[in-house]
């Protein structure tokens, strides 16, 4: 019904704060260069980082709103249905451990 935030996106979202930061740090130590190409390649660069920076917190604040979604759903399904929950809980149980114990 919901997708979570999955690792791989959040490794993504871990990495693409990183290149930001990367890229930030690279601007500030070649303040110093003169030129007009410089300049205008540094401004578009922090153009485009602040561009990067808003994307990236409006998709983090959309993966949050759509975790706490799926959260509000599952546990207003818990409480209406108590006995289902336990029985998807036991059957998935189950399945996890024959899973498991092929392995072995």
């Amino acid at each position: 019904m919901f997708e979570s935030l999955s690792p791989p996106k959040e490794k993504l979202i871990g990495d693409v704060h990183q290149v930001i930061e990367d890229a930030e740090e690279l601007l500030r130590m070649t303040a110093s260069q003169a030129g007009d190409g410089v300049a205008a390649a540094r401004e578009r660069i922090q153009q485009r980082l602040r561009s990067a920076r808003t994307k990236l917190t409006e998709l983090q604040d959309a993966a949050v709103d759509q975790v706490k979604a799926a959260s509000a759903a599952t546990d207003a399904f818990v409480h209406q249905n108590p006995w289902s929950s336990i029985g998807i809980g036991a059957a998935l149980g189950l399945v996890v451990g024959l899973v498991v114990a092929r392995r072995r």
